[in-house]
């Protein structure tokens, strides 16, 4: 790519092409700034790519009920838009509860989704085999999040990025961007630069590449996806002992979790280490996650599987997202961190950073999810 073709000065340019980068760049340039995405390999072709496609609703803490809600309703907005490659699929959640002790999570987590006003209805073991019947038969019962989805993240990537594209954005693929200029924009592998009001940072995993001082690990994830099976499953279906799965940081953990594609696939998940780096499937961690789905739908036995492979979810120590600015670099901002929520967030995400660049209310309080709420003085040496 030669540098006569990005010696432009942006309004924003948005580093990387995923599903956050190219929501944040589709609703800018809805809001009329001069919009550049680059990315250093294909739009969709990293985290976004590798990941499974929830559009689901998160109570672990206040802040995450509130970003992951309010980006479910903007999916609801534009889902009647969403062209068929995005295979979007309003198919609902059913949380598994395997024991009593987890049926009083799933009664929980049902009292305060109807606090907030989010449709949720117990199911007991007889319901759990009407909705699934090719679940086990012991399982206690669980919890019905109906208005919950799928959605396939780079056909809805791409989507994105022409919307962009039809409000004047500029798309760059294959071009790396080697260094953040202190001026305002960046320096690019072929030595070029590109100037801009404002970069964005939206790179998930590989966000400490640029910008080394910001908490993001990489936490590696397993899936499986089968041959066609129209009718198995129809509901993303999610044990409830996910959640501690999800939230363990010192050891490698699977769970339960599946989901029915548009394709009649079923996408099989999941696993979460920290300090395994390479992109290699491992044997021994694929086999624990693939023995917890059986157990929980013993008829997985009767699918072939046909590709299984491996990606990195871009945590942060509190789990929650980093947006906004950089509190030490005024002219760069954040769209990272979502770890293993960045399908749900991105629309959320991408309208309280816009609203925050062009200075307008936010639809929710932006402080929980603050760049500096990790990147300033003692909590940046956490």
């Amino acid at each position: 790519m030669g540098s006569a073709q990005l010696n432009h000065s942006y309004d924003m340019v948005v580093v990387g092409a995923g599903i956050v980068g190219t929501a944040c760049a589709m609703q800018c340039a809805r809001r009329g700034l001069k919009v550049l995405v680059l990315d250093r390999n294909c739009v969709g072709g990293g985290t976004t790519a590798a990941g499974m496609g929830h559009l689901v609703v998160m109570d672990d803490s206040e802040a995450q009920l509130a970003l992951t809600s309010y980006s479910r309703r903007l999916w609801h907005q534009v889902a009647p838009d969403l062209p068929a490659q995005a295979e979007y699929d309003p198919c609902g959640t059913l949380w598994v509860a395997a024991d009593d002790e987890e049926m009083a999570e799933a009664q929980r987590k049902a009292r305060c989704y109807t606090e907030h006003g989010l449709r949720a209805e117990i199911l007991d073991a007889d319901g759990l085999r009407e909705a699934e019947p090719n679940l086990h038969p012991g399982l206690a019962g669980g919890l019905c999040v109906s208005e919950d989805g799928v959605v396939y993240p780079p056909g809805a990537a791409l989507h994105f990025l022409e919307q962009a594209r039809c409000r004047g954005a500029d798309v760059r693929t294959n071009v790396e961007v080697r260094q953040l200029l202190p001026e305002g924009g960046m320096r690019l592998a072929d030595g070029s630069q590109v100037s801009a009001g404002v970069v964005v940072i939206a790179t998930g995993s590989w966000s400490p590449t640029l910008l080394p001082d910001i908490p993001v690990r990489k936490r590696k994830g397993h899936l499986v996806i089968t041959d066609r099976y129209p009718g198995f499953a129809r509901h993303q279906i999610v044990e409830l002992g996910y959640l501690r799965s999800a939230h363990s940081v010192s050891t490698d953990s699977v769970a339960f979790n599946i989901q029915p594609r548009k394709t009649g696939q079923i996408l099989i998940g999941s696993s979460r280490q920290y300090g395994s780096d390479h992109t290699e499937v491992e044997a021994p961690i694929l086999a624990r996650m693939l023995r917890r789905a059986v157990d929980y739908m013993p008829g997985l036995t009767r699918l072939s599987a046909i590709r299984t492979w491996t990606g990195f979810r871009p945590a942060t120590p509190d789990k929650l997202p980093l947006i906004g600015p950089h509190p030490e670099h005024s002219r760069v901002w954040l769209a990272t961190g979502h770890e293993g929520l960045g399908i749900t967030t991105c629309l959320g995400t991408a309208s309280l950073l816009a609203d925050l660049i062009l200075e307008q209310p936010t639809a929710i309080p932006a402080e929980p999810y603050a760049p500096a709420r990790l990147l300033t003085g003692e909590a940046a040496h956490a």
